[in-house]
């Protein structure tokens, strides 16, 4: 019994020996591990982190957010190019509300009783009610408009017949060497047949995507880009080809007859 006390006694010590030997290990081990990381935080260099560095903007560093562009749009008409003599203005003066017409009020056009003859020195007469008439080739064609008065208007988008078009229709005789038109206020004018042909006169009811209003010569009206405004004839009832020069309304007081815009040709000379 003596001998198996002394040999509990003697294991226990032992083992408390082992422990206090294992707890002072662990303790060291622990304080050199805290020890390292301390020195490695403050000391020892750091690996680079991988947050891309922020850029200051300067004048010759790209924005790093690039802004949207705003949408193209379309630019305003310029004021330069514009024919002698010639200002700029937003939008065409309207007959008996901008502008004195050669009657008050303007004429008032039923399309229903519409109608345009087509007469004088051509193979084809003709009489075309409003349904005749849009049953024509149309197109779309933007130019500016000019007065004589010294206004102008940029980029108008008219819709209509070509006049060339009515001309090929018409058949005109080898007498036809100028155009007379008669409108529903009693204005008449006249141009040399060859200045009708080109690709941007037209007979338009269309402006800028509207139908033309009757202050603007609605339904109908003559549009000749390279004359003066007194040649674009309105509320237009009567076109005759004619063998000689006639004079209109304004011609016959004093107003050119050629009425050529680039040429500064706005009286008879």
């Amino acid at each position: 019994m003596l001998i198996t006390k002394s040999m509990n006694t003697l294991v226990e010590a032992h083992l408390n020996r082992l422990s206090r030997r294992k707890f002072l290990y662990a303790g060291a081990g622990v304080a050199t591990v805290l020890g390292i990381g301390y020195l490695s935080k403050y000391y020892l260099p750091q690996r680079p982190q991988n947050t891309p560095p922020t850029v200051t903007p300067t004048e010759t560093s790209p924005s790093p957010t690039p802004t949207r562009t705003q949408e193209p749009t379309r630019p305003e008409p310029a004021t330069t190019g514009l024919p002698p003599n010639q200002h700029e203005i937003k939008a065409i003066l309207r007959w008996n509300i901008d502008h004195p017409g050669i009657m008050s009020p303007n004429p008032k056009l039923d399309l229903e009783s519409w109608k345009l003859k087509i007469e004088g020195e051509i193979r084809d007469p003709s009489t075309l009610i409003w349904k005749d008439f849009l049953n024509l080739p149309a197109i779309e064609s933007i130019s500016d408009f000019h007065c004589v008065e010294s206004w102008s208007v940029r980029n108008c988008k008219w819709y209509g017949v070509q006049f060339k078009s009515l001309v090929d229709a018409a058949k005109p005789t080898g007498d036809a060497k100028y155009v007379f038109f008669s409108c529903a206020d009693g204005y008449t004018t006249s141009l040399v047949l060859g200045d009708l042909l080109k690709d941007n006169v037209l007979l338009a009811y269309s402006l800028n995507d509207d139908p033309l209003e009757e202050s603007l010569g609605g339904p109908m009206r003559l549009v000749v880009p390279n004359k003066y405004g007194y040649k674009s004839a309105m509320w237009i009832q009567k076109i005759r080809f004619t063998k000689t020069k006639e004079l209109g309304f304004w011609e016959s007081q004093g107003y050119s007859y050629t009425a050529d815009v680039w040429e500064d040709d706005r009286f008879t000379r």
